[in-house]
């Protein structure tokens, strides 16, 4: 067997571009508005098409936990879907566990185990048990074997005691434990986790951490998808980063930090901040990269800049910064995080 669990090969997925959605084809050019066109036999013009996936090249181990990375719209769930054949790839290639995706789609279903983010794969109007007792009989799992599955599950996410319960009555992150457990009952080689902690409060997504890193233990492959660039250089061995449809950085955590080791990142707190302040910090020679979020408390910013002279910049940056409403809170230079790798990579935060 080999030692690559998934492996894609230029893998591309186009859609139909919309116009009213901004999406651009392939040239780059936004689409024109629709026209009903028609050649000299009658036929209609093609229409412009938005690629989401444009020649993706993965090769993930047995064993390791790989983090796909991106902004939005980057190409990440859109990825997931064609490797788990909910999306057929309009061209180039994938194997899951040696198995093609298009040809031996039945297969790769059989290696998976999947948690799609935003897709209620669980029924709300059964219990815990139920639903796992359901979804064992539709993978064939003999009787005898899936009541001890569900119960081993069960007790191994934590929910025993309320097992009997409506889902409709569980947490966020209850409902999370079950989808995951469900995932796990047919013993799946591979794993494949959307943005599994989303939504949820500090300790459930502590707790699914924990039980990403025993499944990983355990053997098992997982491909990672998170917005929680931690959560990312927590669990992952390997990280590749995606944008625009194409994987622009693929490195382990450290390897990927070392690429802005020479770099220094002011971190700055500022109130009532303002665009025109961002374009003046970018126009300074020594600042290469800024990304400016709104926190949660009031009118505060937080904002992020990458520069290769620290001691110039921090007098022309408080120069900037005044007047007009806008107020430095406060300034700190710290050590480069995986966050600023991809900010440097992509120009966005990775929640963008």
């Amino acid at each position: 067997m080999s030692d690559i669990a998934i492996e894609a090969n230029q893998l591309v997925k186009k859609f139909p571009a919309r116009p009213e959605s901004g999406d651009k084809p392939a040239n780059g050019n936004a689409p024109p508005a629709p026209k009903r066109k028609f050649s000299l036999f009658g036929k209609k013009e093609p229409k412009p098409m938005f690629t989401a996936v444009d020649g993706v090249d993965l090769q993930i181990k047995r064993g390791e936990i790989f983090g796909l990375l991106g902004p939005n719209g980057a190409g990440k769930s859109t990825t997931i879907r064609m490797l788990c054949t909910l999306l057929e790839p309009t061209s180039g290639s994938a194997r899951v566990n040696g198995f093609d995706v298009v040809k031996q789609a039945n297969d790769v279903r059989r290696s998976l185990g999947t948690v799609l983010a935003g897709e209620r794969s669980i029924y709300w109007k059964l219990s815990g048990r139920e639903n796992l007792e359901y979804f064992a009989a539709l993978y064939h799992i003999p009787s005898a074997v899936a009541k001890k599955r569900v119960e081993d599950l069960l007790e191994r996410m934590e929910i025993k005691n309320r097992a009997n319960e409506l889902v409709e009555k569980y947490s966020t992150g209850m409902r999370q434990r079950i989808a995951i457990a469900k995932a796990l009952l047919a013993r799946p080689p591979i794993l494949l986790l959307d943005e599994p902690t989303l939504g949820l409060d500090p300790q459930a997504a502590r707790n699914l951490r924990e039980l990403i890193a025993q499944l990983k233990q355990e053997g098992h492959t997982i491909l990672l998808t998170t917005h929680y660039m931690e959560e990312a250089d927590q669990l992952s061995d390997r990280i590749g980063i995606i944008d625009t449809g194409k994987v622009i950085a693929l490195d382990t955590p450290a390897g990927l930090k070392r690429h802005i080791d020479q770099s220094e990142v002011i971190r700055l707190e500022v109130l009532g901040w303002q665009d025109y302040v961002g374009d003046k910090l970018r126009a300074l020679s020594e600042i290469h990269s800024l990304v400016a979020r709104k926190q949660d408390e009031g009118d505060l910013w937080e904002v992020n800049l990458q520069s290769n002279d620290s001691r110039a910049a921090l007098p022309r940056i408080v120069e900037h910064i005044g007047g007009n409403g806008t107020r430095l809170v406060n300034m700190n230079i710290v050590k480069p995080s995986l966050e600023d790798v991809f900010i440097q990579l992509t120009g966005k935060a990775l929640r963008d």
